[in-house]
């Protein structure tokens, strides 16, 4: 169990798998439309027009801006602490006080953790993933301490 006081640091939580898959593949996205940019030359095919070196500048951009969108799945985080836990998902994110939260669960089967609040509303965190299996799984029992500690 994992013993918590109010003088603790707070406990941060981030996705490990996702952050190294993500990373990968948004280089590889990068470096794919980069290749793809040097085959853009001379015509472009029905005579109608050439491909210009803003054309192949335009698909490395291009590769950039799919390459940042793949990162934004490294965007997940938790930060919990003694008077409430604060969750940063992909898109949006909440700040919740431990009072607001009924129970912090991690179903069988479930791909992330989720705060289940006072009320009926389910708040995933994608911070906890089960594909980080044993770092998830000890991510949600800091959780439920903390949670435990400040409701009791």
């Amino acid at each position: 169990m994992v013993s918590v006081t109010s003088t603790q640091a707070p406990a941060v939580f981030r996705p490990r798998r996702i952050r190294w898959v993500a990373g990968f593949s948004a280089a590889a996205v990068v470096i794919l439309f980069t290749l793809l940019s040097f085959g853009l030359h001379g015509s472009t095919g029905d005579n109608m027009g050439t491909y210009q070196r803003g054309d192949q500048f335009a698909m490395i951009g291009l590769g950039v801006l799919v390459g940042l969108g793949i990162l934004a799945f490294t965007r997940p985080r938790a930060v919990a602490d003694a008077d409430g836990v604060k969750v940063r998902n992909v898109i949006g994110g909440y700040d919740l006080p431990w009072t607001a939260v009924r129970a912090v669960r991690f179903d069988r089967h479930s791909p992330w953790a989720t705060l289940e609040l006072h009320d009926e509303e389910i708040v995933s965190v994608h911070a906890l993933q089960a594909a980080d299996k044993e770092y998830a799984v000890e991510g949600v029992r800091a959780l439920r301490a903390l949670h435990s500690a400040a409701t009791s």
